[in-house]
């Protein structure tokens, strides 16, 4: 079983956004990323070719949960998922766009 960080960011992100929202999201964290986090399913990918922003361990992961994006890494050997950043992605963006 995996621990989930949240990155100090993470904060700001969540605070813009409504709190059914938010609730949701934190939901599918917990769901999909305690147990399995590097497992590639049709919600979650490695993002290839993308420098994202923010500090992270390579390689950074993306998780959909409807039209938001949790970004996060993952480290096998401590059994710890950090959570980079969750941005909202609209259907006619790219998810380079939305970093």
């Amino acid at each position: 079983m995996f621990t989930i960080e949240y990155a100090e960011s993470v904060a700001q992100d969540l605070a813009e956004l409504r709190a059914f929202e938010r609730e949701r999201i934190l939901d599918r964290i917990e769901q999909e990323l305690r147990h399995q986090p590097r497992e590639e399913t049709r919600n979650k990918k490695i993002l290839r070719g993308v420098t994202p922003p923010w500090e992270h361990v390579e390689p950074v992961w993306e998780l959909r949960v409807d039209e938001y994006r949790v970004f996060y890494d993952a480290d096998e050997t401590a059994d710890q998922v950090t959570v980079r950043a969750i941005r909202h992605k609209p259907p006619h963006k790219t998810t380079e766009d939305i970093l």
